[in-house]
């Protein structure tokens, strides 16, 4: 069965159409595939396009684990490029529906990058989710392995922690990121991001991704880390965000509608064998 493999800035997804015979998707099925080791090797997968009554196409998105995310900036502008690649759009916006809630995406010329509008970013704890009273959270204290650290909370359809520190390292992200993710205030765990404001028009970020782990790029956490720098008052309107894998531009406006532009490049297709899924995995 036919998959299609493409990366943005190093976070990597297998695309897998149901014209292809992937309709339905087994999360040992998706932790096979994902698997480094085991199958091909990914921080997810992209099943679709599937038909939408309010879209132009729908989009399922699974995380390694096996779990389903709700969004992914780098997996819609993935799946953009594969859209544009198999010739169903062209250079004219189209809406993709997510689990997250609808997005609108667009293909620059030459394809190598896509923008996506990632809708609205909100701080509100019932939206996040994130547990306790109604409120906007922003600036609030947590207490991890002795240490306490500042955090604010948003969603762009799913959920992020956004921890602003004056220096960030891949070794702390690792440490505590997945004791945040999975931390009681989190109902559905989260995304973590630890931030640096760089200056006016950029920050740096780290990345915890949910049901992924350390993660080189993320559109959404990208997002949601701009949106954080931008209402703190850190930044200007207008951010790059820098990550291990590289740089996304997100554009913000007033009420926080978040535009993301990034790339977005091809690794190659084949064939997955069936005997694949016959031999037992490692828990």
């Amino acid at each position: 069965m036919q998959f299609f493999k493409y990366h943005a800035l190093g976070n990597d997804y297998i695309v897998l159409d149901p014209e292809d015979g992937w309709s339905f998707l087994e999360p040992e099925q998706v932790r096979r595939i994902c698997h480094r080791n085991y199958g091909i090797g990914s921080d997810g997968i992209l099943l679709g396009p599937f038909e939408d009554p309010d879209c132009d196409f729908g989009l399922r998105i699974f995380n390694p684990d096996g779990s389903e995310a709700e969004k992914s900036g780098n997996g819609l502008r993935i799946f953009s490029r594969f859209l544009h690649d198999k010739g169903r759009v062209g250079n004219v916006p189209f809406t993709v529906m997510t689990a997250g809630g609808p997005v609108t995406c667009s293909i620059h010329a030459g394809s190598s990058q896509v923008t996506v509008d990632m809708g609205t970013v909100s701080f509100h704890s019932e939206a996040i989710p994130v547990a306790g009273p109604s409120r906007e959270v922003l600036d609030e204290a947590m207490e991890i392995q002795g240490e306490t650290f500042l955090f604010c909370a948003a969603t762009v359809g799913n959920p992020h922690c956004v921890i602003p520190r004056m220096r960030i390292s891949k070794a702390e992200t690792c440490r505590l990121g997945p004791l945040i993710e999975t931390g009681a205030r989190f109902p559905r765990r989260t995304n973590v991001q630890f931030m640096q404001v760089l200056n006016r028009e950029s920050i740096a970020i780290e990345i915890w991704e949910r049901g992924a782990g350390y993660t080189l790029a993320s559109g959404s956490s990208s997002t949601a880390a701009a949106a954080v720098a931008y209402r703190l008052g850190l930044c200007d309107a207008n951010i790059l965000v820098r990550m291990p894998g590289g740089t996304i531009e997100i554009s913000l406006t007033e009420d926080f509608n978040a535009t993301m532009t990034g790339p977005v490049t091809p690794v190659g297709s084949g064939n997955l064998h069936r005997e694949m899924f016959a031999w037992p995995m490692p828990v």
